[in-house]
């Protein structure tokens, strides 16, 4: 029998998950082979740079269940101030969700149904514009598999891959070897349009460096062009791309047996926002007529995705959502939470799994300083520190199973390396709707 000395020198448990899935970008990998001893996940075979330090750096932290007024307290504490904060709030609002699981994506929109209050993610900050344009113009879509075996030309518009999703140039688009293109690189031809040259540039064909907003300018040319109209060259006075060469990559695209344009948010964020989103997806529609081509956005956060498709099956809209009337009501720009918060209208917030202290604008963070925020987040974060009630979370798809979305809206499964002593986001919302749901059936009784 090993003494105490002996058991305290042994070495950590070894363990190897397999087919684990990184969360931390859109792309949503599911063959990381993960090497864990103990609580430290020391091995990530097939992580990129970005899976790798999302891996490395996550350490069980030393912090209290809950925070309540930026005391420690106990789950069970926390659970009920967080309750009777919502439960007595005329106008809350819930936002995030991008980094959590769709279970708990689910119960955050319930909260939001029982309290009624506003609804939004951080798809509103990013490619809130592609949503509403989805809506405008339709989407001409594949899977990540189907470009990997398919597509033989390749835009990447306003965005930077090799950089933001490495894996997404060797896994999924740009590298692989295809059932179509058996050669892989070599069989592809692809393109790059943004306002700067980027790491990104190197690894394509032809880089198109367009004057900064005229994302739209440039895709209604493209437009023009696969239609077969005639297009005023005065087109290069405005985006810096001469018409001959505009010419030769619709040439290109046309030649295309399987095309796709990847659009990130140097299209979604600049001059024109949906409209933009617009252009570049009536763009694929157009190129139909000539060859297959499909257009899909670049997600950034891990589930955003899900939390679109999940906010979008329970509200009919994938954003920016008001529940305060019994029916969902979509409007970006008054029901998103920036522009709530900034014009000093909610009078409560359930921040999930985001930091909006740090990146919203200033009027809208010094409106959130001022009214009771309840947050879910595994890290102390600019916004937990501010916080009415802070819970300390299990991260997600380290410690926790559930569902998660790939960029394509593809649902994929969580892996968990190893547990944590903190509950999960779904746990936690669950206890807060329970308490809610008492509360508001006292108050009819």
């Amino acid at each position: 029998m090993a003494t105490e000395i002996d058991q305290e020198k042994a070495p950590a448990k070894l363990k190897i998950v397999e087919d684990a899935t990184c969360t931390f970008c859109g792309c949503v990998c599911d063959d990381m082979e993960l090497t864990v001893e103990g609580n430290t996940i020391t091995k990530a075979k097939n992580a990129c740079v970005l899976g790798k330090s999302w891996f490395f750096n996550h350490h069980i932290e030393d912090r209290p269940e809950a925070m309540i007024d930026g005391q420690p307290a106990s789950y069970d504490e926390a659970f009920d101030v967080a309750a009777d904060v919502l439960f007595h709030s005329q106008y809350a609002i819930t936002y995030g969700l991008s980094d959590t699981t769709c279970e708990a994506q689910r119960v955050a929109v319930a909260i939001t149904d029982w309290i009624g209050g506003n609804l939004d993610t951080t798809t509103s900050v990013c490619h809130g514009p592609s949503g509403m344009a989805f809506q405008g113009v339709g989407e001409v879509t594949a899977t990540l598999g189907e470009i990997r075996n398919r597509a033989d030309y390749l835009i990447f518009w306003g965005g930077n891959p090799a950089e933001s999703h490495p894996r997404h140039f060797t896994k999924y688009s740009l590298m692989p070897k295809g059932q179509f293109v058996p050669n892989g690189r070599k069989d592809r031809t692809a393109v790059l349009i943004d306002v700067r040259k980027t790491k990104s540039a190197k690894a394509v064909d032809t880089f198109l460096q367009i004057r900064p907003r005229s994302d739209f300018e440039l895709a209604w040319a493209l437009r023009g062009l696969a239609r077969g109209i005639d297009v005023d060259p005065s087109v290069e006075e405005k985006t810096g791309i001469p018409l001959e060469q505009l010419v030769e990559v619709m040439e290109g695209m046309k030649r295309a047996k399987f095309g796709a344009i990847l659009f990130g948010m140097g299209v979604t964020m600049t001059r024109g926002k949906h409209i933009n989103s617009e252009a570049v997806l009536a763009l694929a529609r157009d190129m139909n007529r000539h060859t297959r081509w499909i257009a899909k956005p670049m997600r950034g956060h891990g589930n955003v995705t899900g939390a679109d498709n999940v906010v979008s099956w329970s509200t009919g809209y994938p954003f920016g959502v008001s529940l305060t009337r019994g029916y969902p009501r979509f409007n970006p720009g008054e029901f998103t939470s920036s522009d709530l918060l900034a014009r000093r209208e909610a009078d409560a917030a359930l921040i999930i799994a985001s930091d909006p202290m740090s990146n919203f604008s200033q009027p809208a963070r010094d409106h959130l300083a001022s009214i009771p925020v309840v947050v879910l987040d595994p890290k102390l974060s600019d916004t937990a520190r501010i916080a009415k009630v802070a819970f300390t979370t299990a991260t997600y798809g380290i410690n926790t199973t559930g569902t998660v979305y790939r960029m394509d809206d593809i649902p994929l499964p969580l892996r968990p390396a190893f547990e944590s002593p903190f509950k999960s986001d779904y746990e936690i919302l669950k206890a807060i709707e329970a308490r809610i749901r008492k509360r508001q059936l006292q108050a009819v009784s």
